[in-house]
């Protein structure tokens, strides 16, 4: 099928020039100004998400015009190809279908002439027979014991999904099945995992799609070799579980194929944790909680397809971030979690933002001249607040806000869950509204002193506020920020799907690896200081 939409280059629309005109009245206006009156029309919800943007940097006229942008570049057109399965991966040539993950065997998806709904539909199944076995000690270990420990092996979408929805719903995993996982080819990340555990209570889940991934191969070597010199080679095969689609490495590995699970090329490593990669979180949180995260997934998916643009959450806040970006020139956003168990949440969305709009050429080849792709970066409040924060607030850098906040805690002490969002809300208003010279003299402190006590607020803040973190409003979380990734990467004309910039790395690392296992610095292809930085190393190990 053929891609199209509107326009690539969205500096040539319209709406841009508008845009770019208020971009001098409105930007220069403050937050503190354009909240004195309420602005309940920024205020939208859906899928158990209530977004309050009224501390953004905007005026009717300005989301009128952000609005218009988002017709001209064909944002809605675009998000339609992507739910039909048309292949909007242009540089891979591939369909983007990760909703299809989550959508009812009823919708029909389909990537060509392959049911995508009848495949999606048999691995679930599969996982939730197999998670539920390993849950109820119907899966055993080669000795006869129960697992008690799971060790995840990836690295980029096959951990950080995993590892974030782990911590993010432990209230709701089975407490006699703990959780470990190993990304880093650093030896330190695996061998610190193994510590303590009794292999014959130990299920290795791999997770790699080629099963050639370097990292997590050479870990899950490691893994294997700890696990064959206590148990023997045979043991292999009730220990180690596989999410890939190269069968033949797979098996000569050791795994079963009743303990390979795989998936698809439209299913890109940062939108797969709800796919076969998210194995280990149905171990933990078992098959029905698992599927009521498809739920919350399902839900939000279901809002971008149908609601209004102006109503939309995914839109709305898409071009917010489109806004700050191009038209306010914030360069940095941070997420702020007001909960300790979303402590991994900023990480994971690094990649989901950064990996998909981190791009300087349009889907037509061209470059673009504009900014694109912000930095994310974060951590939960209020730790938060005993670190950065005073660059947020007083910093010559302007960063956009995005705080989270959970209503009621899993835990029983709601006092200090009241003194955790009367932090948050606190934070919220200082980083919008500020505090004036005036204000701070009028509240008793002497001028010299009160300088240093201003606070110039005016940074754009989102407020995303949900009842309880269970497993339906996760789903529905993380969805949000993919579709509001999406219509950043439209608007931008960029293939938000592909990551060219991930590869050179990797083969330029072969080539050195070679070099330090031969004990030679000289390959002329590399760079002179690479070379030297060789020679160094080589010297001492």
């Amino acid at each position: 099928m053929t891609i199209r939409v509107m326009t690539s280059d969205p500096t040539g629309t319209a709406a841009w020039a508008q845009l770019s005109e208020l971009a001098g009245s409105v930007g220069g206006s403050t937050i503190r100004s354009l909240c004195s009156v309420d602005r309940d029309w920024l205020r939208i919800s859906a899928a158990s998400i209530f977004m309050d943007a009224s501390r953004q940097r905007v005026n009717s006229d300005v989301v009128k015009s952000l609005m218009a942008l988002a017709s001209e570049c064909g944002v809605e057109v675009l998000r339609d190809q992507m739910f039909s399965g048309v292949h909007i991966n242009s540089t891979e040539d591939r369909a983007v279908l990760h909703t299809a993950l989550r959508a009812p065997l009823s919708a029909g998806v389909h990537d060509g002439d392959v049911d995508v709904s009848q495949s999606v539909s048999e691995v679930l199944h599969r996982m939730a027979q197999f998670s539920g076995a390993v849950r109820q000690g119907e899966i055993l270990g080669a000795s006869g014991l129960k697992f008690s420990h799971v060790i995840n092996i990836g690295i980029g979408g096959s951990d950080l999904g995993p590892a974030m929805a782990y911590q993010a719903l432990a209230p709701f995993c089975d407490p006699d099945i703990q959780m470990q996982f190993v990304s880093n080819v650093d030896p330190a990340d695996i061998h610190q995992a193994l510590i303590g555990l009794d292999p014959a209570s130990t299920l290795f889940i791999v997770a790699s799609k080629t099963f050639t991934t370097a990292e997590t191969m050479t870990n899950a070597g490691v893994a294997r070799d700890w696990l064959v010199s206590e148990l023997g080679e045979g043991a292999v095969g009730s220990h180690f579980v596989a999410l890939s689609t190269n069968a033949s490495a797979v098996a000569e590995f050791g795994v079963t194929e009743d303990f390979t699970f795989g998936f698809w090329d439209w299913v890109g490593g940062r939108y797969s944790m709800d796919s076969a990669i998210g194995l280990s979180t149905m171990i933990a949180i078992g098959p029905a909680a698992f599927f009521e995260m498809l739920e919350g997934f399902r839900a939000m998916d279901v809002h971008f397809q149908s609601a209004p643009a102006e109503v939309n959450l995914p839109i709305v806040m898409g071009l917010l971030a489109v806004w700050n970006r191009n038209f306010l020139g914030i360069e940095t956003t941070a997420v702020l979690p007001y909960s300790h168990v979303l402590a991994r949440f900023p990480a994971y969305l690094q990649q989901l933002t950064m990996e998909s709009n981190g791009k300087s050429v349009r889907r037509d080849g061209s470059g673009v001249t504009y900014a694109t792709g912000a930095i994310v970066w974060g951590e939960p409040g209020t730790n938060g607040q005993h670190s950065f924060y005073q660059l947020l607030h007083q910093g010559t850098s302007t960063v956009a806000v995005d705080e989270i906040i959970i209503a009621t805690s899993e835990y029983p002490d709601q006092i200090q869950q009241d003194m955790l969002v009367a932090n948050a809300l606190a934070q919220a208003s200082v980083l919008s509204m500020g505090r004036t010279l005036d204000e701070v003299v009028e509240a008793g402190t002497p001028v010299p002193l009160a300088l240093h006590k201003v606070m110039p607020g005016n940074r754009p803040t989102t407020v995303l506020m949900a009842q309880r973190l269970d497993p339906f409003t996760l789903g529905s979380l993380i969805a949000l920020y993919e579709h509001s990734v999406f219509v950043q990467g439209a608007i931008w004309g960029i293939n938000s799907f592909d990551q060219w910039g991930v590869e050179l790395g990797k083969i330029v690392a072969l080539g050195i690896l070679d070099e330090i296992e031969t004990g030679r610095s000289a390959d002329e292809t590399l760079d002179a200081p690479t070379r030297a930085s060789i020679k160094q190393y080589l010297k001492l190990k």
